[in-house]
């Protein structure tokens, strides 16, 4: 069998290096879903518990930071890992992290900050822009 004949493939570019803001971001996030996820329960449990079951109106209200949580998990185990998947900084759910103080949760706003500042860095930037341009296998 001649090794000639063989296709030439074009080299495959090493994948970035993981700034440490970018790893930060997402084991801030992974640990802000799980805490949204527990403080939303709890907060529910606590009103209709409090209320003796009249609460439970408003127990759809008190489910969106469960809701935020479990987006918040999603998104870190995407860039988590490595290589990570293609995925955009996601200001969205940093907007809403801040948005939770309406539910007296006062570390989801200070992790909603930090990484809108993180998401900010040029080195951040770079990251997320060369792995969005890798080729999928």
């Amino acid at each position: 069998m001649a090794v000639e004949n063989l296709p030439v493939l074009p080299p495959i570019s090493p994948l970035p290096q993981k700034p440490g803001m970018v790893q930060a971001i997402a084991i801030m996030t992974l640990v802000n879903g799980i805490l949204n996820i527990l403080y939303s329960l709890s907060l529910t449990g606590g009103i209709v518990l409090g209320t003796i079951g009249v609460g439970l109106l408003c127990a759809p209200i008190t489910i969106l930071p469960a809701v935020l949580g479990i987006f918040e998990i999603l998104y870190a185990t995407k860039i988590l890992p490595n290589p990570p998947q293609p995925v955009q900084p996601s200001q969205t759910i940093a907007i809403l992290e801040i948005v939770c103080i309406i539910f007296g949760n006062v570390i989801s706003v200070v992790v909603g900050i930090l990484t809108l500042v993180f998401y900010n860095d040029p080195a951040v930037r770079a990251y997320f822009a060369q792995i969005n341009k890798q080729p999928q296998v």
